[in-house]
C-alpha cells in the first residue's frame, strides 16, 4: 500500500508546513537525498509547544511532541516532493530533548516520530536514528527533529 493510501486508511490529516522562523529552508533536495531541517512541535493555531521533558512536560507528553513533528516533518515531505509515495526510504533522524539532566528517556519520546513513520511507510520507515539531551532548545520548544529521506525520481 503506498503512504498516500496509508494515510487515508489510518485517518491522518497532516497540518500545513510550518514557515521557518529564520534564515533558513524547510527542505532541500540534492540527488535523490531530502534533507529536512530541525522542526519543534505545534499545536492546531500554529504556536510552538514549549517545555522541559522531565520538569514540565511527561514523556507520554514528549512522545505526542515527537509525533505531531513527525506529522510537520510527512508535510514537509509532501510538498518537497508532491506525493509521499515518492519516499523510498527514511533513512537518518535526529531528535532533540530538552531535558532535565538526569533525564533517561530520550528514545520513548523521540518512539513518537519513530512509531508514525513506520505505520505510513512501512519497512521503508524504519531509520537510524540518535536521540540525545539538550539543556535548551531554541524558544524552549520541547522536542526538535531533523532528517535525511532517499527518494525515487
Amino acid at each position: 500500500m503506498s503512504a498516500e493510501a496509508r494515510l487515508k486508511q489510518l485517518g491522518i490529516v497532516l497540518p500545513n508546513v510550518p514557515s521557518p522562523v529564520a534564515n533558513y529552508l524547510p527542505y532541500r533536495i540534492a540527488g535523490n537525498l531530502l534533507f529536512l531541517a530541525g522542526q519543534g512541535p505545534r499545536d492546531d493555531q500554529g504556536n510552538t509547544l514549549s517545555g522541559k521533558v522531565g520538569a514540565d512536560i511527561s514523556v507520554d507528553e514528549g512522545y505526542k511532541r515527537a509525533r505531531q513533528i513527525g506529522l510537520q516533518l510527512l508535510s514537509t515531505m509532501r510538498t518537497a516532493l508532491g506525493s509521499l509515495d515518492r519516499v523510498d526510504t527514511v533513512l537518518k533522524m535526529l531528535v532533540m530533548v530538552n531535558a532535565v539532566p538526569d533525564f533517561k528517556d530520550h528514545p520513548k519520546v523521540a518512539n513518537g516520530m519513530s512509531d508514525l513513520f513506520v505505520e505510513v511507510f512501512g519497512e521503508n520507515g524504519k531509520h537510524a536514528r540518535s536521540a540525545v539531551g539538550m539543556g535548551s532548545l531554541p524558544t524552549q520548544i520541547s522536542v526538535e527533529i531533523e532528517g535525511i529521506v532517499s527518494i525515487r525520481p
